[in-house]
């Protein structure tokens, strides 16, 4: 792994930091308070290849890896339009299928999910399991030659703006009777599916939805992979998912980081910049110390996902996710505590920024989750739960 990055890969992040820069944290805001999406900057980013960068060149896509995806996500970011379907739709949906998917399926979704004119959600989250996907009880079952899934998701990301969900589903072994984990595509518009939004405290334009699946009938090719590797088959989106919040949190405290430095060195009390104060400059560097901290974890494991080491991967995922959440979330705080006042008007913009970054250490897997998984992993310790 180099940490010079090569003339392709600093190319892209100038490219998007170009794009970004046409709309910015006010564009965002905007599209959110006034229940619009921020299909101007998706529909070009799209165009521009940024969207599907990871995906396989003959589909459509970039013909990258996560590394380059990572960079789109944090320069978006960065520029104060983080995009979080992002995420969803070509790191986890379209790894999985990428990975796992027929040649039928990934002409069918690939080419639409690499240039955004198809967008796809994930569903794994349910009420009653949580964290624990091993409880997850959305059930498929088979039908003939097609399926019939039943039960119910929560907290799923831009269904409103998506023409699938991959849901995460457990087929039951009739030999056995246990319930096994396996992946489904489901069109927003099947019988059978419905989502309720689910109003949130937070300024951001995408929304969460509770979904509710009534055997909703879905043909045999809706299985995407084996029906028995679901649990292999999540690391090829869960990994991708971690590395892309990281980017997102990491170009949030970018964001953020430069706007208080900004105030700091024009703002001027008792005849200096209050950035001469260590004690707005300290924290304010102790800030950029962890965001490039958690960027180089970042790196690391999209690094080893794009090497095809999944499991290899799955630890600098989560340490980066963990990383660069907490520093976003400090970061953003000492941006409001450097503005005072201004911090928390709607000018300056940081206010908004508060509960997004305080998210980033809940979602997509809470802080508490990494430091088991870390725990038991890297550690050795037993399980607590």
């Amino acid at each position: 792994m180099s940490f010079v990055e090569t003339e392709e890969r600093a190319a892209l992040r100038e490219s998007v930091a170009a794009l970004v820069k046409k709309y910015g944290q006010e564009y965002f805001t905007d599209c959110a308070r006034e229940g619009r999406k921020t299909d101007e900057l998706w529909e070009e980013a799209g165009k521009l290849g940024f969207i599907g960068v990871n995906l396989p060149e003959e589909y459509g896509g970039g013909g990258a890896g996560m590394y380059e995806l990572a960079i789109v996500m944090e320069e978006l970011a960065a520029g104060g339009s983080g995009l979080l379907m992002m995420v969803v739709s070509p790191a986890i949906c379209g790894n999985i299928i990428a990975r796992f998917g027929t040649d039928e399926q990934k002409q069918r979704w690939i080419p639409g999910l690499a240039d955004g004119s198809i967008t796809m959600a994930f569903g794994i989250t349910e009420p009653d399991a949580g964290s624990n996907s091993h409880q997850i009880t959305t059930t498929a079952r088979r039908d003939g030659d097609e399926w019939l899934l039943t039960g119910r998701k929560v907290f799923i990301s831009g269904v409103d703006q998506a023409q699938a969900v991959l849901i995460v589903a457990r087929t039951e072994d009739s030999k056995t009777g246990r319930l096994k984990p396996a992946l489904f595509i489901v069109p927003t518009d099947a019988e059978g599916f419905e989502a309720q939004v689910i109003e949130m405290d937070i300024i951001n334009p995408e929304k969460q939805f509770t979904l509710f699946l009534d055997d909703v009938r879905l043909p045999a090719d809706a299985l995407v992979g084996s029906e028995d590797a679901a649990l292999s088959q999540l690391f090829a989106g869960l990994n991708p998912e971690r590395i892309m919040a990281s980017a997102s949190a990491v170009g949030m405290g970018r964001f953020a980081l430069e706007k208080a430095v900004e105030y700091a060195n024009q703002r001027t009390v008792w005849k200096t910049p209050i950035g001469a104060h260590q004690a707005v400059a300290h924290p304010l560097a102790q800030g950029k110390i962890e965001l490039e901290m958690a960027k180089l974890m970042m790196q690391k494991a999209a690094t080893l996902y794009d090497a095809g080491d999944d499991w290899g991967a799955a630890v600098p995922a989560n340490m980066a996710k963990y990383a660069a959440g907490e520093a976003a979330a400090k970061i953003v705080d000492q941006a409001v505590q450097t503005l005072g006042g201004n911090g928390l008007t709607v000018e300056y913009g940081m206010a908004a920024m508060l509960p997004l970054s305080r998210l980033m250490r809940i979602a997509p897997v809470s802080r508490e989750m990494i430091l088991n998984f870390v725990s038991q992993t890297c550690l050795g310790l037993p399980k607590s739960y």
